[in-house]
């Protein structure tokens, strides 16, 4: 059983910078594919970015050149540094681990296991 801890999430002005943190226990960390996912008030749940066991990234197009996500096989660790954060960026962060099914543009089809969430609020 895979069980994902998210922290790190808060209030911040647009502009500002968060980074967010998710341990994941249970398994082999270093063997699977993980990412961040965020669900805005009231919109579908959406891919965010993603980091495969063999590092390679992906991002969804309106945070490339703000986000980045990294892992530490060594804590079973993934993160998403958020910088110049917009309004728009507002939502729940869920982090989600054993990913599989990557499209050509890097976005998984499947999920293995999620965390519970952490809220990312954007003042403009």
């Amino acid at each position: 059983q895979v069980q994902l801890v998210e922290s790190g999430g808060g209030l911040v002005q647009a502009g500002g910078s968060l980074r967010l943190s998710c341990v994941v226990a249970g398994g082999t960390f270093s063997s699977y594919s993980v990412g961040w996912f965020r669900q805005a008030p009231g919109k579908e749940r959406e891919f965010v970015a993603a980091v495969r066991w063999s590092g390679t990234t992906s991002y969804v197009d309106s945070v490339k050149g703000r986000f980045s996500i990294s892992r530490d096989n060594t804590k079973n660790t993934m993160y998403l540094q958020m910088n110049t954060l917009k309004p728009e960026d507002t939502a729940v962060y869920y982090c989600a681990a054993a990913l599989r099914g990557f499209s050509v543009s890097g976005v998984p089809s499947y999920i293995g296991s999620w965390g519970q969430g952490t809220q990312v609020t954007v003042s403009s």
